[in-house]
C-alpha cells in the first residue's frame, strides 16, 4: 500500500500540486520562448484588416491638409473683432468645403465659411453664424469673440513626418480610416502564423460518424477551428489521431513541417494512454507540462522541430480557457502584435464562488449591470470542465487569485471580458 501511494502522481482534480507552475510563470516562460515571424506581406488596405502592421507609418501630409473651418460661419481677422460695442463687416464671398475662396481679405472684410472649408488668406478667425447679424451685403458683430477661434490649423491633428502608427499595431477599421486619411494605399504585415492542430483519443469521432459505446463527437477541434480562425491564422486541420506512440510520432512530424506552432488536444494528463508528453520529448523539448489553474492545469509547452507546440486538456472547457489565457497571446506575439494581454476589470459578484487555495480559477460569468445601475457578476452555474454551454452562456471570465478561498456576494473580483478575448 505504501509503494502504491508513493508512486500516485497529483489529481488534476485537486487544489494543489507542487509541481505545477503559477500562471505568471508559465506566461513569463512562454513569452521567453516566442519571437515575432519574420515572413511579412504587402496588401491593398482594405485586405489589410486585421492583420498586424510589420512597419512605422509616418504621415506623407499635414491633417487637416489646410487651415479650415471648425464652424460654418464667417471668416475675417481677428485684429478687426471689437472689443466692446458692435461693428459692421462687409461680405465679398464665400468658401465652401472642396471650394475655396479665391483671394485675400482685407480689413473690415468677411466671407461666409462653411465647415472644413479652407481659411482665406488674410483670415485667422471664424465667427459662428449663431453669433452674427446679416444685413444684405453686411454682417455685424458684437463683442466676446476672440482671435484665432473656430479655426483647424494644418497639420493640427498630425503633422506632415509624424509616426502615426507602429509596428505591431493591429489594424482595426479605425486604422483603415486613418491610413485612407494620409492617402496610404498599401501597408506590410506580419504574414498570418500557420497553425496546426488535431485531437488525441481513440474515443473520438468526426462529424457524420456513427458513435459505438463509449464513443464521443470531437468538439474540441471545431472550438480551436473557430478561435484559430477568428485570431487571424493560417488553420491546418489534422483532424483525430489515435493514441498510439507510432500515430502520434508521425503527426508530430508532420505537424512540424509545415506549421509555425502545434496544438494538441487531449492526451497531456497522467493517464497511461497519454503520449503526447512522452512522444514530444522524443521529438522536441518539453519546457512544462502543469500550470496551477483552474480548468486546464495538464497544459504542455515546448517545442517540436522548428515549431511551438501547446498541448492542451481534453476536456472542451478546458481547452477554450488554456487557449485565450495562454496560446492566444503566444499567437498574438508570433504574429507581430504588441499588445496581446486582455483587459481585465473590478467588479462586484453577485453570487458566492466556491473555491479552494492552491490554483487560480477561471470561472465563467455572466457580467450586467445590477438595479443601482453599476456592473455586477454571476455565475453561469455549474462550473465542470466539460459544461461547455457554460461558455456559451457566458460573456466573462471571473478570474480567482491562486491563494484565494470561497468569494461571498458583494465582494470584488477580476473580471475578463470576453468581447475583445473571443
Amino acid at each position: 500500500m505504501s509503494e502504491r501511494l508513493i508512486n500516485l502522481q497529483p489529481s488534476c482534480a485537486g487544489d494543489y500540486d507542487p509541481s505545477s507552475l503559477s500562471v505568471p510563470e508559465a506566461l513569463r516562460r512562454i513569452d521567453i520562448e516566442v519571437q515575432p515571424l519574420s515572413g511579412y506581406q504587402r496588401l491593398a488596405l482594405r485586405d489589410a484588416l486585421g492583420r498586424i502592421l510589420a512597419e512605422d507609418i509616418e504621415s506623407p501630409v499635414d491633417v487637416p491638409a489646410h487651415t479650415n473651418s471648425a464652424m460654418d460661419g464667417y471668416a475675417l481677422r481677428g485684429a478687426d473683432l471689437p472689443e466692446t460695442g458692435v461693428r459692421d463687416f462687409r461680405l465679398v464671398g464665400a468658401a465652401l468645403a472642396g471650394s475655396p475662396y479665391g483671394g485675400a481679405l482685407s480689413e473690415g472684410e468677411c466671407i461666409r465659411i462653411m465647415t472644413g472649408a479652407v481659411v482665406p488668406d488674410g483670415s485667422d478667425t471664424v465667427v459662428m453664424q449663431e453669433h452674427v447679424e446679416v444685413h444684405g451685403e453686411e454682417i455685424r458683430i458684437g463683442p466676446g469673440n476672440r482671435l484665432g477661434q473656430n479655426v483647424r490649423a494644418a497639420g493640427e491633428d498630425i503633422p506632415r513626418g509624424e509616426t502615426v502608427l507602429r509596428s505591431g499595431k493591429r489594424i482595426s477599421p479605425a486604422e483603415l480610416g486613418l491610413l485612407a486619411s494620409l492617402g496610404v494605399a498599401e501597408v506590410q504585415v506580419f504574414r498570418r502564423p500557420r497553425v496546426a492542430f488535431f485531437s488525441t483519443g481513440d474515443e473520438l469521432r468526426s462529424l457524420g460518424e456513427p458513435l459505438r459505446e463509449g464513443d464521443i463527437y470531437d468538439s474540441n477541434r471545431y472550438t480551436l477551428f473557430g478561435m484559430l480562425t477568428r485570431l487571424g491564422a493560417e488553420v491546418i486541420d489534422m483532424g483525430v489521431v489515435c493514441d498510439r506512440r507510432e500515430d502520434l510520432h508521425a503527426a508530430f512530424r508532420q505537424a512540424a513541417e509545415v506549421a509555425d506552432a502545434v496544438i494538441t488536444s487531449g492526451g497531456v494528463s497522467v493517464g497511461e494512454a497519454d503520449f503526447v508528453k512522452e512522444t514530444l520529448g522524443s521529438l522536441g523539448k518539453v519546457n512544462f507540462w502543469k500550470i496551477a489553474m483552474k480548468p486546464g492545469r495538464p497544459l504542455a509547452f515546448g517545442r517540436v522541430g522548428g515549431a511551438l507546440f501547446f498541448g492542451l486538456p481534453g476536456n472542451p472547457v478546458s481547452v477554450m480557457v488554456t487557449f485565450y489565457e495562454f496560446v492566444q497571446p503566444a499567437l498574438r506575439r508570433l504574429m507581430g502584435a504588441t499588445e496581446h494581454e486582455a483587459v481585465t476589470i473590478r467588479v462586484r459578484s453577485a453570487s458566492r464562488l466556491r473555491k479552494r487555495p492552491g490554483r487560480v480559477e477561471y470561472q465563467r460569468g455572466v457580467l450586467r449591470r445590477s438595479d443601482d445601475g453599476e456592473f455586477e457578476v454571476g455565475v453561469t452555474g455549474a462550473q465542470g470542465s466539460g459544461i461547455l454551454s457554460s461558455v456559451s452562456i457566458a460573456n466573462c471570465f471571473i478570474v480567482l487569485p491562486q491563494d484565494s478561498g470561497d468569494v461571498e456576494p458583494g465582494a470584488f473580483v477580476e473580471v475578463q471580458p470576453f468581447e475583445g478575448l473571443v
